[in-house]
């Protein structure tokens, strides 16, 4: 395999990031917002699992009354 110079380097990068398709800000801010939606739920929905467990562990153990 050839070593490529830093130089060259540097350039074969700048070469492939002009190839990058860039999402635009639109796209950007629905991804992020549905990123925030999705750790919503899965918050609620970890907060709900536990809340199930808690009580189930309880009953069983008899821990709580």
């Amino acid at each position: 395999m050839a070593k490529t110079s830093p130089v060259e380097f540097i350039q074969q990068v700048g070469k492939e990031a002009s190839r990058v398709t860039w999402p635009t800000r639109k796209e950007t801010m629905v991804t992020t917002a549905m990123v925030f939606v999705m750790v919503i739920i899965a918050a609620i929905f970890f907060v709900a699992a536990d809340q199930v467990i808690r009580f189930a562990v309880g009953l069983i153990l008899g821990v709580g009354r």
